[in-house]
C-alpha cells in the first residue's frame, strides 16, 4: 500500500516545536526594548513582502518563524513594551499567557455547560471572585439573582446591556416586533464610542442618543441627565438606559454614580457602568470609593485585559438580574437541547452575550489571580498609580508644560504651552523616534497629549526616562522654531 504524508504535526514536533516558541517569546520579552515601540514600517509594505498566493506545499517551521523575524516583527507596535504609554494598556503576563496557551491547547468551545462543564464553573467561580475583590454587591454574584460573564470587549457588555435594557423597557416585544423609534439612551459626552456603535446596532438610532453635557472635571453632570430625560418624557419618548463611566478613555473623568444612579431608579431607566480600564484600581481598598454608587446599577463591566495582567481579550460583565439578559438573548434550537440545560440546574452562558460560541477564557484569568495573589495585583497597581502621580507632579512643576485634567489614577493629560501644532509635532517626533510612544485627545479644542501608565513591566527608569525624552524633544523643537 502506498505511504500517503500525514501533514499534522506530530505530538513529538509539536512539543519540539512549543519548546522553541516558549523560548522565542521569553526572548522576545527580555530584548523587547530593544525594538522601536510604534512600528515605524509604511502602509502596504508587510503585505507587498507576502506572496500573492498561499503555498501549495507544506512549508517548515523554520521557514515560518524566519518570515515572522523578517517579515511580520518589523510591523508590529509592542504593546507589551514598558515604554508603551498609548492609549489604554492591554497588558498582559507569563501566567496569563500559559492560561492561554492551555485554554488553545484544550480546544474547548464552551457554548453550554454541557460541552465542558470546567469551562462553565470554573467562569462562574473566578468571577464571584472578582466580585468580592472589587467589593461589588452581593446581587452580581451567582449566589444571587444576578452573576457574571467573560465577554469579549467592554464593547460587546455594553451592547448586551443595551439589549437588556431595551427588552425590559418594552417587556420583551421588541423582540418580537422590532424597535418602534421611541427608545432615548443617555451618556456624557466623553463616553466610549462603542456605545453609540452599540445603540445603532440595537436599533435605538444615533438620533436617540443623549450626549449629556459635563462639569470642570470633565465627568457627566446630573443636573443635566435629569432635564434630557424630564424632556423627552414629556415628547412622549421612553428613557431607558443610562451609561455612567469609571475613567473615561480621554482623560479618566469619573461620572458621579450615585447622583446618576438615583436618577436611573427615580425613572426606571437600566444603568450600566463602564469600568474598562479604572475598574480594576477597586480591588485597592484605597480607591474602592471610586465604585461608590455601583449598588444602584443593573449591569457593571471591567476588562482584566488592559490593567491586571490578562492577555487580550476578557470583559467581566456582571448583571445585576440574569434573568433579563438570558431571556432577552437565549434561542434554543433543538440541537442545543440536553438534559443538564432542562434541569435549570446550570449556566449556559451562550444565553448570556451575543455570540454562541466561546473560548475557555477563564483559564488565564484564574492563572494570574492565582499566580499574583490579591495582594501581588495591589501591588502592581498601586506601583503604576505612584509613578503615574509623580510623572504628574513633574508637569505641575514644569515651567513649560500644563497639567490639564486631574490624574485620579494613571492617566495623565498635559500639554506644552506652545499650543496644539507644538504638542502635535511633539508627540509626532517622539512616537517617530521609536523610544516610546504615547497618544492624544482634544478637550476643549486643545490638542492634550495622554501618558498612560499601566504596562506590567513599566518601573521608575522607564518613567524617568520618558520625562527626560520628552523635555529634550520639546526643547530641540522650541530652538527650531526660534
Amino acid at each position: 500500500m502506498e505511504n500517503i504524508k500525514n501533514f499534522h504535526m506530530s505530538p513529538e514536533e509539536f512539543r519540539n516545536q512549543g519548546k522553541q516558541m516558549i523560548d522565542w517569546i521569553a526572548d522576545y520579552y527580555e530584548n523587547i526594548e530593544q525594538y522601536p515601540v510604534l512600528s515605524q514600517v509604511k502602509p502596504g509594505e508587510i503585505k507587498n513582502q507576502l506572496p500573492d498566493s498561499a503555498p501549495l506545499e507544506s512549508e517548515s517551521m523554520t521557514q515560518i518563524m524566519e518570515d515572522v523575524n523578517s517579515i511580520i516583527m518589523p510591523g508590529i507596535t509592542h504593546w507589551q513594551s514598558p515604554n508603551f504609554y498609548a492609549f489604554f494598556p492591554s497588558n498582559s503576563s507569563g501566567p496569563s499567557i500559559l492560561g492561554d496557551l492551555l485554554s488553545s491547547g484544550l480546544g474547548v468551545q464552551g457554548m453550554i455547560w454541557a460541552t465542558s462543564p470546567a469551562c462553565t464553573e470554573l467562569e462562574t467561580r473566578v468571577l464571584d471572585w472578582l466580585s468580592e475583590m472589587l467589593q461589588l454587591p452581593e446581587k452580581f454574584k451567582s449566589s444571587s439573582d444576578g452573576g457574571a460573564v467573560i465577554q469579549d470587549t467592554a464593547s460587546s457588555a455594553a451592547l448586551s446591556a443595551i439589549l437588556a435594557a431595551r427588552e425590559k423597557k418594552t417587556n420583551y416585544e421588541t423582540n418580537d416586533s422590532g424597535s418602534l423609534g421611541n427608545l432615548v439612551a443617555y451618556v456624557s459626552m466623553h463616553t466610549h464610542s462603542s456605545v453609540e456603535k452599540a445603540i445603532k446596532i440595537a436599533g435605538i438610532g444615533k438620533n436617540n442618543l443623549r450626549l449629556i453635557g459635563v462639569d470642570e472635571n470633565l465627568a457627566m453632570r446630573p443636573d443635566l441627565l435629569e432635564t434630557a430625560i424630564k424632556n423627552d418624557l414629556q415628547n412622549g419618548l421612553i428613557p431607558f438606559f443610562v451609561c455612567a463611566t469609571v475613567g473615561t478613555t480621554s482623560t479618566n473623568a469619573m461620572d458621579p454614580l450615585p447622583e446618576i444612579g438615583q436618577i436611573c431608579q427615580q425613572y426606571e431607566l437600566w444603568m450600566h457602568i463602564d469600568a474598562a480600564m479604572s475598574g480594576t484600581a477597586a480591588i485597592c481598598p484605597e480607591y474602592r470609593y471610586l465604585l461608590n454608587g455601583v449598588e444602584y446599577a443593573d449591569s457593571f463591566s471591567f476588562n482584566p485585559h488592559k490593567w491586571m495582567f490578562t492577555n487580550f481579550d476578557c470583559n467581566c460583565f456582571f448583571v445585576a438580574d440574569r434573568s433579563v439578559l438570558i431571556k432577552t438573548l437565549s434561542i434554543l434550537p433543538e440541537y442545543l437541547k440536553n438534559q443538564a440545560t432542562e434541569s435549570g440546574a446550570v449556566f449556559d452562558y451562550r444565553d448570556w452575550h451575543i455570540q454562541l460560541g466561546r473560548r475557555f477564557r477563564s483559564l488565564k484569568l484564574w492563572f494570574v489571580i492565582r499566580h499574583y495573589g490579591v495582594n501581588g495585583l495591589r501591588y502592581h497597581i498601586r506601583q503604576h498609580i505612584n509613578l503615574a502621580q509623580q510623572f504628574a507632579e513633574w508637569v505641575r512643576s514644569s515651567d513649560e508644560f500644563d497639567l490639564v485634567t486631574p490624574a485620579p489614577l494613571n492617566l495623565v493629560c498635559f500639554a506644552h504651552k506652545s499650543g496644539n501644532d507644538f504638542n502635535r509635532k511633539l508627540l509626532e517626533t517622539i512616537n517617530n523616534k521609536g523610544k516610546m510612544y504615547f497618544t492624544h485627545t482634544v478637550i476643549n479644542n486643545q490638542y492634550v497629549l495622554r501618558m498612560c501608565i499601566g504596562q506590567t513591566n513599566t518601573k521608575e527608569e522607564h518613567v524617568d526616562l520618558a520625562w527626560k525624552i520628552i523635555q529634550e524633544t520639546a526643547k530641540e523643537l522650541s530652538y527650531q522654531k526660534l
